[in-house]
């Protein structure tokens, strides 16, 4: 299995031996949502993942999903309400609610996310049912009257979505920040942030991690309009991307929704960055212990298009049957990647650069597809040469080498990328590689294996990968 599986920590999963299974059918990502718990509270859960990542010797990746100002509505009076089309509600900063009496009342706890609202702007409460409009301006920037396009229910305390409004709210809070701090001081390997809106949002968080001396990878969460508009700029800033189709679904328009997520991905492969499909993957798999068809055609089609990882959310926090939703993704993976270099016969050409990087990974691709080689083996120091040959996406598997434990687990993020901490006392790149490749029992006598390494030359002052070897064990 090419592509990387990310699971959601949860209540289904606390168990140690449930965990190990799951990294056994191929997890590699364990996801802890800060929304619902503090960095200190995940550390038993943080010490079992470890435990298993020495137990199997197989390097484990932890996400930590930052919550972000989560914009959620206030206490509703009767609620829930259920809302019939053309029904209205009064929609505001609370102040208001004393004065204003005609129609429901729906208070929101962020003054700033309703200023700059307008007659005509869409306001989408929690799941997308019902979707209102804005009727009326009756206190400009604090109050306005709503009316509904369908009907549904709205309910306290749940989440409202503004599509192609920009908050002037920053995606960083100040619980993010502390969650940023704790989280790495108990050993979180990697962050998401959401609501993430321009590339300065990630820029911001960057600083944070830089504070306590370190670089852990920063996801962007692409789930606001304003983040699918600036996406060129916030794929350049972040270290991968997400498409958390969740709250982005509510954000564009359905038929929109699956040619966003195509996009994300092709321009995360012609950036060499890895891009991940969230939210409802084999959602029905909560409580039943096989998926619809139309979720493995979904979580195919996302395999095909290129995605690097896949995330569970539900399915593997609260679901009834998580390690079997685990395989059944597995095995959809692999019989999707067997069709898919079925169709494609070549690896993926880089986009023309002046950057010779790039084209020497495709060669090595090219090489290894065509000359019976069993794998692929590189030195990458800070995992850009991995990311280089995973976005060619050759047909055998790439084993990339580092000395960085960091980087090591940035690498499981990558397509058909296994990464190795490899022996910092040899200072020669390619005898690492050469060393692992004969002292694995991966590759047997007779194997062809790929290698790349950087040698270092008289006119070039950083070592950089620039050698291709066909190694016969």
């Amino acid at each position: 299995m090419y592509v990387k599986i990310i699971i959601t920590v949860g209540p289904s999963c606390f168990d140690y031996e449930i965990l190990k299974s799951m990294v056994i059918e191929g997890v590699r990502i364990f996801r802890l949502n800060f929304s619902h718990e503090t960095p200190e509270g995940f550390v038993p859960i943080i010490k079992k993942i470890r435990k298993i990542e020495e137990e199997l010797n197989i390097p484990l990746t932890i996400m930590g999903d930052l919550s972000g100002p989560k914009i959620r509505v206030g206490e509703i009076e009767g609620s829930p309400l259920h809302i019939s089309r053309g029904s209205r509600v009064y929609f505001g900063i609370s102040e208001h609610k004393e004065n204003y009496k005609e129609y429901p009342f729906v208070p929101i706890s962020f003054r700033e996310v309703v200023k700059g609202l307008k007659e005509g702007m869409k306001v989408v409460f929690s799941d997308g049912v019902p979707v209102f409009k804005v009727k009326e301006v009756v206190v400009k920037d604090e109050l306005f009257i709503l009316e509904t396009e369908n009907s549904g229910i709205i309910a306290s305390h749940k989440g409202v979505n503004f599509p192609g409004k920009k908050l002037s709210i920053s995606a960083l809070t100040d619980k993010d920040r502390k969650n940023i701090h704790d989280g790495i001081k108990v050993g979180v390997d990697s962050f998401a942030l959401s609501f993430v809106q321009e590339k300065r949002d990630i820029e911001e968080a960057k600083k944070e991690i830089e504070k306590e001396g370190t670089w852990v990878p920063l996801i962007a969460k692409i789930e606001t309009s304003s983040a699918v508009e600036n996406f060129d700029e916030i794929l350049e800033a972040a270290d991968g991307v997400m498409v958390a189709r969740g709250d982005l679904g509510l954000e564009c328009s359905l038929p929109e929704l699956p040619i966003i997520q195509k996009r994300i991905i092709r321009n995360c492969i012609i950036a060499h960055k890895p891009s991940i499909v969230a939210t409802q993957m084999l959602l029905s798999m909560v409580n039943n212990s096989l998926p619809t068809r139309a979720e493995t055609t979904d979580v195919a089609n996302a395999i095909m298009d290129g995605a690097d990882c896949l995330m569970l959310s539900d399915e593997t926090a609260i679901g009834k049957y998580p390690v079997e939703a685990v395989k059944i993704l597995k095995d959809i993976a692999e019989t999707a990647e067997r069709y898919m270099f079925e169709r494609m016969k070549e690896p993926l050409k880089p986009k023309d650069t002046r950057d010779p990087g790039p084209y020497l990974a495709y060669s090595a691709c090219l090489m290894a597809n065509h000359s019976g080689c069993c794998a692929i083996a590189c030195h990458s120091t800070s995992g850009k040469t991995a990311s280089q040959m995973s976005s060619c996406r050759p047909s055998v598997p790439i084993y990339a080498l580092t000395p960085d434990k960091r980087v090591i687990k940035a690498m499981n993020f990558l397509w058909g990328v296994v990464p190795v901490l490899s022996d910092p006392s040899i200072p020669d790149h390619l005898d690492r590689v050469e060393k692992f490749v004969e002292e694995s029992p991966l590759f047997k006598r007779g194997d062809k294996i790929i290698i790349t390494s950087g040698q270092p030359t008289p006119g070039q002052k950083e070592r950089h990968t620039n050698q291709i070897k066909i190694y016969f064990k």
